[in-house]
Formats: structure tokens, sequence, C-alpha cells
């Protein structure tokens, strides 16, 4: 492993100053949810598992929209390489068309039918009416949350970072302080419970939307300008666009419902079993906030490479990411191993529940490495470079070849207590690691779209 990059300064400038702002945010956002579940989790397990699967949904529209915005900030990021900003205006005002159109379809589903929505994954009525008083107050967030996804990605592929980074904290701790006084009804406020949890997070989007667009414009950041000028852009501008943002969207999809399927399963083995793999997933968030950072830096950094023309300094640029993701994962790793007894014992859970949670946690601490290059790889690498079919397809197969047909069949066939299916999904981590890799060497992922005529 030749760790010799290190001493290449201005790239390390470069990594840190864009990798570790989104990772403090992610770090902040990943503590507060934990601050969120253990606050619920004072309630009982019906209340973690009903918060959990409500949280599915905000999970599956967060991820669409991050693949939206990810896919327009593949060329966001080139059209900065390239000096363009008008370029970098039109596709905002695509993503924000796209996003607002997703963000109206989760608001409806949430706020009429979450009942509907939630008997996907239980027959609990205590946690379906739990989580459905959840999602009907929470979902009038989800427009805000489109519009606010839009403006965050764009002005991160432009390195202005630091004013996401900003208003995300803020809004984040203005969030969870709102969430506790109403979930627990301090200063003389009713103790709604979940609801409460509801309110804080609903608060915090809207909070956020309307805090970045004013900076955006008090600031004068590129993004400053009518916003009328956002979407005027013609067919064959819309097109390119779509052509390559739209799999990445879709290979969020894809992914994000294969894992609500992983989730659906472990709620049917049982309402102490979700409740094991939601405390899990506050650990494994808090920990991908360094892949988060890196993620973020090697996309910026890939794709401004590519967009000047320097090909082989964006392929080298993904080959030093993805060894630092590594020395990052195993050090991820150490720390939850040892820290699993005492972040245990802050939950009121049930001994089985306290024992799966465990279990999981080690075996994500062993496995974090592998997670750790695919994200990278897909995130950073492949998806700057523009290569969103091929990850499509590859997220394809690997969810739902080898991952959902895994988890069935150790939940419904084998009867597998919830940590031995949580390690058989774990195999399609392995099967992509090898493709990724090949992939990733054999340069074809780098593709230069803001040269191409039909996008001038």
């Amino acid at each position: 492993m030749n760790l010799s990059f290190l001493r290449d300064k201005p790239f390390m400038r470069s990594m840190l100053s864009l990798a570790i702002p989104v990772a403090f945010q992610q770090f902040i956002s990943a503590g507060m949810n934990m601050v969120d579940v253990l606050m619920v989790g004072q309630l009982g397990e019906a209340s973690i598992a009903g918060l959990g699967l409500a949280n599915q949904v905000f999970f599956l529209l967060i991820l669409f929209l991050f693949g939206v915005t990810s896919g327009m900030a593949i060329f966001t990021a080139q059209f900065w390489g390239k000096g363009d900003e008008d370029g970098i205006r039109r596709v905002l005002g695509i993503c924000l068309t796209v996003a607002l159109g997703v963000g109206l379809l989760f608001t409806l589903a949430a706020t009429m039918i979450p009942e509907t929505v939630l008997r996907f994954y239980t027959e609990d009525p205590e946690v379906i009416e739990i989580g459905s008083s959840y999602l009907r107050i929470v979902g009038f967030s989800y427009m805000f949350m489109a519009v606010t996804t839009s403006y965050f990605a764009v002005l991160r592929s432009i390195t202005f970072v630091k004013i996401t980074v900003i208003v995300s904290v803020i809004a984040i701790i203005l969030k969870t302080g709102l969430g506790y006084l109403f979930i627990f009804g301090i200063g003389g406020l009713p103790a709604l419970g979940v609801r409460g949890a509801a309110i804080g997070t609903t608060f915090g989007w809207v909070f956020q939307c309307v805090l970045i667009i004013i900076l955006v414009y008090v600031l004068k950041t590129p993004l400053a300008a009518n916003p009328l000028t956002f979407f005027r852009f013609d067919r064959a501008f819309l097109g390119k666009v779509l052509k390559t943002a739209m799999p990445a969207a879709a290979n969020e999809v894809f992914w994000s419902v294969g894992i609500t399927v992983y989730n659906a399963v472990y709620a049917r083995i049982g309402t102490d079993a979700i409740a094991a793999v939601q405390i899990n997933a506050t650990m494994e968030e808090i920990a991908f906030v360094f892949f988060i950072g890196l993620g973020n830096a090697c996309a910026i950094m890939v794709g401004n490479k590519i967009g000047a023309d320097e090909k082989e300094v964006a392929f080298e640029y993904g080959r030093r990411f993805t060894i630092l993701t590594v020395l990052m994962a195993l050090v991820a790793g150490a720390v939850i191993l040892s820290v699993r007894g005492p972040v245990i014992g802050l939950y009121d859970i049930s001994e089985g529940a306290a024992s799966n949670v465990f279990r999981l946690m080690t075996i994500f601490s062993l496995t974090a490495w592998l997670r750790g290059i695919n994200f990278i790889l897909f995130i950073g690498a492949l998806r700057a470079g523009g290569d969103t079919r091929f990850a499509m397809f590859m997220e394809l197969f690997s969810i739902w070849v080898i991952g959902v047909p895994a988890a069935l069949i150790g939940g419904f066939v084998l009867h597998l207590p919830v940590y031995g299916v949580y390690m058989l999904v774990l195999l399609e981590e392995v099967a992509k690691v090898f493709v990724m890799v090949r992939r990733y060497r054999s340069r074809k992922w780098i593709h230069n779209l803001v040269n191409a005529p039909e996008v001038i």
C-alpha cells in the first residue's frame, strides 16, 4: 500500500478542506439522530420500532434525492472545473424540478396513507399507530427537503462546502432541542412522544431550506442569480443531463428499496429485532461520517479533474481516496468494538434486544472496510466520472440477485436470528467489491461530460 501521496501537500489540503466540513456535518447529524433514538428509546421498544420504520419512508426519499442531486452534481463539478457558471445554474434548475416532483409524491403518501405504507414492514398495530402519527407530521417537510438537498449538492460540488455545514449544524441542533421539548413535554409543553420528534424534524428541514436560500444570495455565491434563469435549458441539454443523472437516481432507488426489504425481514423476525437494527444503524451512521466526508471530497476533486481533462490525475485521486477510506474504516471498526457495551447500556431495551445489538455491532465493525471500499468507488469515483449506468446495473445485481434473496432465505426459510440474516446480506458487499475494483482499474468509468457537443 503506497502512502507516499500523504506528502502531497496540495492534495491533502484540498482533500481535508472538502472532507472535514462534510464529515463534521454528518457527525453532528448522526450524533443528533442517535440522541433522537435515545430519547424515543426511553418510551420502549415499540416506539423505537415505530420511529425506525416510519423513517424508512424518509430513507427512501433522501436516497432518491441523493441519487438525483449527486447525478446532477457530476455535471456541476465538471462545469466548475471548466469555469461555466451558467451551466451550473441550468443544472440546478433541472435538479429542483425533479426533486420537487418526487418530494410531492412522498408527501402525499406520508400524510394520506401512512398506515398502508407501514403495513409493508410490520403487522404490529402498536408500531403502525406510532409510526403513522410520526409520518403525518413529518411528511409536510419533504418538499422543503427536496429544495435543500438540491442546493446543498450543487454548492458542495462547486466547493462551497462551509455554507452547507453551517446551515445543517444549526438546523440539526435546533431540531433536536425542539424535539426534546415536545417528546417529554418540557417547560409546560405537551408530552407528544414520537410526534414531538416529528415536529422537531419538520422544523429543522423548513429552517434549513429558508436559511440556505438566504445565504446563497447574501454571500453572492454563483447561484445568486434570478431563479428564472435556472430553468432556461433546452431539450438537448435536459436530455444529456437526465441521461447521466437518472441512472444515479435509479441506482439509489434500487438500493434503498432493497434496504427496506431487509428491514421488513428484520421487523417480521420480531419487534426486538428491528429495534436492535435501528440502534445498530445509529452507530453505522456515526462510523460512516468519515466515508461520506471522503466520498464528497473524492467526487468533487475527481469531477473537477475530469472536467479539466486531466484523466490520469482523476484516476490517481480515486486510488488515494480508496486507501484513505480503508484506513479510516479500520480505525472506526476498532472504536465501535470498544464501545459496544456502554452504548447498549444507554437504551431501555430487553436482554434479547441488547444481545442482538451487541452481535450486530460486532459484525459491522469487522466489515466496515469492505463497505467503505464499495462506497468510495461508487460515490467518489465512478459516479464522478459519469459511469452511472454501470453503477446502476451493478447495484441491481448485488442487491436483488444476492442481497434480497439472502435476506428472505435467512429470515423465512432458515429462520435465522437477526444477526444471522444481517451476515447473509453482507454477501452482496463481498461480490460487489471484486467487480468495483476491476471496473475502477479499467478506467472505463472516466467520461468528460461537459465537453460533449450537445452540452455546450
